[in-house]
Formats: structure tokens, sequence, C-alpha cells
């Protein structure tokens, strides 16, 4: 919370202040001796979630002080309630965050709300409240305000997921329509959004490399240090390019409270056959402190996962990209803000993120056509053990009355390292070193990265008729992808370069209608020296392939609509454009032709990805539901494929896609809530060339028809608990060997709050459901992918503030 601040800008001033201080100073001792005001007093809470108005007022009767708001002014915005042990200040804060606002003393045991200052410039005392914002959409737009579909996952979700498991895709999959089914692995490629591949983020910066996207980005930081995700369902170009399918945004925590705060945690986890190769555990810790004018927050997790175990309580199986059974990891974290005074501020983040395989198992093959799943034994592994490294500092400054204008910057530098596990490939022997079939080799994705965005806001033109915001991004990443055991380049060094500028209106016609257009400019270039692909690209041991400069320019659009019909419905619709760059290093270690050039490779133009949606919002006292439809299309579009080697490959053709999503929310009480969705897309290509898409997506490309719910409950002030059910839908594919039979995923958690501190007991895939997962079934046809998802899981946590 931002404190008040003393300005000596006159002799008038400078004078009252004097006065003012010297009374603060001789009131301080007889404050310290006065009794505990319910303010500074720390108290027990469990509130259900519920409309943010009712939930406000609940906390406020149960901490004892009295709340002055305007609740037609929060219509439509929900919290999910609070549980554990606050002063009441910590509290609102708790409630608010992430909503623009914060809870004001206004006399003794009575409270009002304004506008955080730190989001919207000062204008008085008391201000205008606003909705919940989505820092991800440079134009700041409220949450239930924008023309395509938005999900914000708060703390309170991310912490129920994680109560189950600390697995992203999982959490990613359970609350967001039309995401894929986790591949319960390192690698995320094949979990997509909408049937494309998302552009993850972490607090604004992209985390996949321009040159070679290994599909690790959601395991470049730890859960623990997220305080919501922020999620862009379809074509976007918002932040640059790779976000055809929506963006993922993890936006890490920020100091909070008043003084000095701390948390602890710890948790264990095991299957249920609990043996000790299947033991897990979790440690994680976090200090945060506001002085003045300086914020400061520190967090540290650790992590050591066991091996894990399917239903019929066999291992499950060892993939060569890379495992999160049997590994290691830690995150480390640091963020330091100063306030140059009540509108200016300067923020320092680094993060460093490590998640490394332990290589205690060797994979045994499995058969797919007689349906026997790939597992593991004991061993010793070929090679390195496989493991992600993510660095990441931004620096960002942030004014919020630059002459009546919000202006953003930040600068960030990322260094990425992602090492695969070792693999007997074809496409990695070489007689020259080793006799065909014996060379095990492994590669590592090397990736680093240095930008700039600068984002300028104003609001209220033409006295509230128009907002614009503008801005420029630039980017420079340079990365190579090496064969670890013999130092080859397997895809050569390269640099990629973005500049791009953009400008976003929103033009407020009535109180109901607002229409939103934008156009973006984006500017690439590849440079790529001359090089020579490795001996197994094809029979003559490999070509030479002249290097060069790329150049690509685009424009993008966007334009769209909300229209409040009435006081509980909203339409919306728009339509946008996503800008994206083919995996460059796929195509240029596959080039098997001689006489080739960098210049003029059709395989490099890149994605543009256009998307239609149309949608309803409905809003009701104690119930919530949103229903949109969405279609997208790329001429040229980029279909993942597997050849005979296992090797993605990826084939530049033109895509369609449609699909709706249905969610919900229900507050039945003051004590439970359920939330539920529907998902549904299909997708085809076309992979002859005859100008049809009429060959339908595999599970590599396209996720199954979902069905979700939740019910959280809040028995008394000790106990909660909360269920989920996920139901994948079963799907055929034009290859009758991709069929995918479906299943269900029961999992619950019990929470009890002690006094010091809370107990969580989570049991994930609660009925021990036998199943091989998602990415088994329908994205390859493989023995050795044949894997079987996890059984029944327990995680035991504890966690204190303090």
């Amino acid at each position: 919370m931002r404190q008040p601040r003393c300005k000596l800008h006159t002799l008038t001033a400078a004078v009252q202040a004097a006065l003012f201080c010297s009374g603060l100073a001789l009131a301080a001792p007889m404050a310290a001796a006065a009794p505990a005001e319910p303010a500074a007093q720390v108290q027990s809470f469990e509130i259900a979630g519920g409309p943010l108005a009712e939930v406000l007022n609940r906390y406020a009767s149960a901490a004892g002080v009295a709340l002055s708001f305007d609740a037609s002014a929060l219509q439509g915005q929900s919290s999910q309630g609070l549980q554990g042990t606050y002063a009441v200040e910590d509290g609102f804060a708790r409630l608010l965050q992430g909503s623009g606002l914060r809870a004001v003393r206004q006399g003794e045991g009575v409270y009002g709300l304004e506008r955080q200052p730190q989001q919207r410039p000062l204008k008085g005392d008391v201000l205008e409240l606003d909705s919940v914002t989505v820092s991800t959409l440079r134009s700041d737009t409220a949450v239930g305000q924008t023309s395509q579909r938005v999900t914000v996952i708060d703390r309170q979700q991310i912490e129920q997921q994680l109560a189950l498991s600390s697995d992203p895709g999982q959490v990613l999959s359970s609350l967001i329509p039309s995401y894929s089914p986790s591949r319960q692995k390192m690698s995320n490629a094949g979990e997509t959004l909408r049937g494309r591949t998302p552009q993850f983020l972490v607090d604004g910066v992209p985390q996949a490399s321009s040159i070679r996207n290994d599909g690790r980005s959601s395991y470049t930081i730890d859960l623990a240090q997220i305080e919501r995700i922020e999620v862009i369902h379809g074509a976007s170009a918002e932040h640059g390019g790779g976000a055809t399918g929506g963006i993922v945004n993890f936006i890490s925590r920020r100091p909070e409270g008043n003084g000095v705060s701390q948390h602890a945690g710890v948790s264990l986890e095991s299957a249920d056959r609990f043996s000790k190769d299947g033991l897990g555990y979790k440690m994680n810790y976090r200090v945060s402190a506001l002085q003045g004018d300086w914020e400061t927050l520190f967090g540290a997790t650790w992590q050591e996962r066991g091996a894990f175990y399917d239903a019929n309580d066999d291992l499950v199986g060892i993939a060569y990209p890379g495992e999160i059974q049997d590994t290691r990891d830690h995150d480390l974290m640091l963020k330091l803000g100063y306030w140059l005074d009540d509108v200016q501020h300067l923020q320092f983040s680094a993060n460093h993120y490590e998640l490394k395989g332990n290589n205690d198992y060797v994979p045994v093959l499995g058969d797919r056509a007689a349906g026997i799943p790939s597992t593991a034994r004991k061993g010793d592994p070929q090679g390195d053990p496989a493991f992600n490294e993510n660095r990441q500092y931004t620096f960002s400054y942030s004014n919020q009355d630059l002459y009546g204008n919000v202006l953003d910057v930040q600068l960030y530098h990322q260094r990425y390292r992602g090492q695969f596990g070792a693999l007997l490939s074809g496409a990695f022997q070489d007689p020259n070193i080793a006799p065909i079939g014996t060379l095990w080799e492994q590669s590592r994705s090397d990736s680093e990265k240095w930008g700039g965005k600068l984002t300028l806001r104003r609001r209220g033109m033409f006295d509230g008729l128009l907002d614009l915001t503008g801005g420029v991004d630039l980017m420079r990443d340079k990365g190579e992808q090496v064969l670890v055991q013999t130092h080859r380049s397997y895809v050569p060094p390269s640099t990629y370069d973005n500049q791009a500028g953009f400008l976003q209106g929103d033009l407020h016609l009535t109180d109901k209608l607002t229409l939103m257009a934008g156009v973006r400019r984006e500017h690439s270039e590849l440079d790529v020296d001359d090089f020579r692909t490795v001996w197994g690209t094809n029979n003559a041991g490999g070509v030479s392939v002249t290097g060069g400069k790329v150049s690509f320019g685009k424009t993008l659009s966007n334009y769209g609509f909300t229209y409040q019909a009435t006081d509980w419905a909203q339409l919306y619709g728009g339509y946008s454009e996503g800008f994206g760059m083919p995996d460059i290093g796929r195509v240029l270690r596959g080039l098997d032709e001689p006489g080739l050039d960098v210049e003029n490779l059709l395989e490099l133009e890149p994605i543009i990805t256009r998307s239609r949606e149309v949608g309803l919002r409905l809003n009701f006292e104690r119930v919530d539901m949103e229903l949109s439809y969405y279609e997208s299309f790329s001429n040229l579009g980029e279909r993942l494929s597997v050849n005979n080697d296992g090797n993605y490959i990826a084939n530049r053709e033109r895509v369609e896609i449609q699909g709706y999503e249905l969610t919900g929310n229900w507050y039945i009480d003051d004590r439970h809530s359920l939330r539920g969705s529907y998902a549904h897309s299909q997708g085809k290509s076309d992979t002859n060339d005859d100008g049809k898409v009429d060959t339908r997506l595999t599970g590599l490309n396209i996720s199954p028809d979902q069905y979700s719910l939740g019910w959280q409950a809040n028995w008394n002030e000790d106990w909660s608990s909360y269920l989920q059910y996920n139901y994948y839908v079963s799907r055929s594919f034009d290859d009758p060997r991709l069929k995918f039979d479906g299943y269900a995923l029961l999992s619950a958690s019990v929470s009890r709050r002690l006094p010091v501190g809370s107990l969580s007991l989570g049991i994930d895939n609660l009925l021990d459901e036998d199943y091989f997962t998602y990415y088994s079934q329908s994205a390859r046809i493989a023995d050795d992918y044949n894997f079987k998802g996890r059984g029944r899981t327990f995680t035991l946590g504890y966690q204190v503030e303090f």
C-alpha cells in the first residue's frame, strides 16, 4: 500500500509539515502505550467467495470495522474469498489485489475504497472506482470490457491447484477452456490453446526463443512465485510474435501488506503405494517489506520430485525430451521497488529458475499396438540429465501522470538453456564419429534476449469519448542448438531482430456501446551465417546452406466492440490477427537438398493467424456466465507432424479451426460456490495443397472437448474443501491408430486452519483412473511415447504467515 509522503515545496508547506510531523512525534509515545486498534490486530478469517461487494461486506463485519463504498461500481466483479490470519488492512489488500482498488482508513474503525495510485494518476482524495484490469492488455482494459475472451486465474485458484499438483500444464488445463490436457512431462509441445501455440510470458517477457522453440516455455518459473495468470484467448499481437493461439502471462508476486511479512511452506508428495522412490517434497519461503518509499520481495523455492506411478502402481515411462518426475528444481526471485514520488515508480526484478533430472531411471519400451505402456526401471541412462535453466532480469519505470498520460517502460534480459535427454536417433548418427546406430546424442537449445517495451496511455479524451494507447517494442534474440556430446552445431547460430509500433483506441460512443480498433506494424530480420547440416540429415552426409539475411514486414489489425444490452447482459465480438514465426531451428536443421540458401526459403515466411470471435457475458447477483464462439484461419500456417525418426516436422499449409467455450460460476451461498466449463474445438488442414482443408488436426495440434467442474466449500471457520472433475471426451482422427478413448479425473483437497498456520491434504486422481495420456493416444504413433498418466497421488502441505 502506498504510504503518504511529506513534500516541502514552499516555506508555508515546510512550516505546516514541521508542525504536523512534530505532532506525530509527540503522539507516538501515547500511541505506543494505547491499546491496539482493530486495524493493527491480527485475526483469523474464513470468508467465502462470491460477488466482490458481498465478500467485502462480510469481511468488514467479521473484522469489526465499517466499510463505505458504492456497491454499483463493483457490479459484475467476484472474489474467491479469504482464508487465513491477517491484520485488517492486509485482509483488505488481499481481497482487492489486482482490482486497482485499495481500502483507505477514514476514521477509527471506518474504511472507504479508492483507486490505487500506482495504477491511475492521483486526481483527488477519493477517486472513482475502477474495475479489475488486465495488465497483459497494453490498453489496461478492464475484465469484462474486452472484445475477446480473457481469463484471470487468481492466487487462491492457483493455491487450490497446487494442493493437487505442481504441474503448470495441469493447472492450465483444469482452469482454461480449450487448453490441451497436460503431457505430465518437462516438454509442453502439443499443449495448445484453441488449437494453436500460445505465447508464454513472465511479467510480459516472452519465454520462447524465436530461433528454436523447444516447447518448454511453461517451465521457466515456479508457480509459488506467481500472483495470478492472465490468459488472452485467440490470436493476439499485444506482445509481438508467437501468440497465434493466445497469451498466457504469469504475473509474479509483488510486495504487499504493511511493514515486514513472511511466509513459509512445506509439502510432501507420494503415490498411493507410498514407496520411497515415489516420495517428493517442496519448501518455499517468502519475505515482503514495505518501508517508506522502498518495496522489497524475496522468494525461494526448492523441490524434489520422486518417480511417477500409474493406477497399476507401475512406473510411468521416461521421455527423452525431459521429465518432471525424478527431478529437482529451485527458484530464486528478488524484487526491489522505489517510489520517486506519488506517481513515479522504479522496479528491478530478477528470477533464477532451474529444473534438472536426477537420471535415476531408464525407459522400458512399450507396445502401442498391444496396449502395453512404456514404463521405466532403475538404471544409469546414457548422456547427461535433461534440464531447463532460465535467468530473467527486468527494469521498469512507470509514471502515472506524465502530462495526463500514463507511461510504462520495461527493459529486460533473458538467458535460457534447455537440454534434452540422450537419444539413439538416426538424425544424430555420423560414421566419422562412431559406427552407425551406436552414437547416443542429446541436444541443447541456447537463447539470449534483450528487449524493451514502451507504452503510453491516455484516457478520457474529448470528455471521456476516446482512450488511446500507443507504444514501441524492440527485441533481439540470439540462439542456436548444439549437440552436447560431440560439440556439433545442430541449428546454426542465428540472430532475430524485431521492431514494432502500435496504436490502439477505444471509442465510447454511448454508455452501453464501445468500439475498439488497433493497428500494429511488425518488422523482423533473421540473420544466419553459412552452415552445413549434420551428417544424419540425408544420405549425402549433410548439405551446405548459404546463409544470409531475411526481412519480414507485416501490418496487423484488430477491431471489436462491447455492447451492454442490460445491467446483466453484454455482447462482444471482434477480429484480431496474430504474428508468429515458424520454428526456425526445425526448418534450418531439416534442410536436405544441396544448393539451398536462407534468403529463398518459403518455410521461413511468418505465420499470420486471423481470428474472429463473438460472445455473450451474463452477470446476475450470484451467477455469472460467458459463452464465446471463435474461428481462426491461416493461409500459411504450421501443422506439426512426426517423421520416421521420431522428430517433429513443421508443415506449412492452410489451417482452419472453429470452436466454442462456455464457462460459469454459481455462488450458492456464503460458504459454497460452483464453477463449470465446456469447450469444443475442431480443426482441419490442407495437407495435399489442393486448396481444401480436409484433413482433421491430430492431438499434436488440437485439444479434445472437455467438461470441467469445481466445488469450493467453506464448512466453518476452520475447515474448507475443494472438489474438481475434468472429463476429456473421446475423439477420432483420420488415422484410426490415433483414436482417443477419453478419460475422467476426479481430484479433491481439504484444508484445516490451525492455531498457527494451516494444513492441507490434496488427492489427485482420487478414483485412481487408469488411462493413457491424451498426447500418447492422439499425437504420435510410437512405442516409446505410449505413456500412462499418473495414478492416485497425495500431497500434504503446511504453510504459515508471520
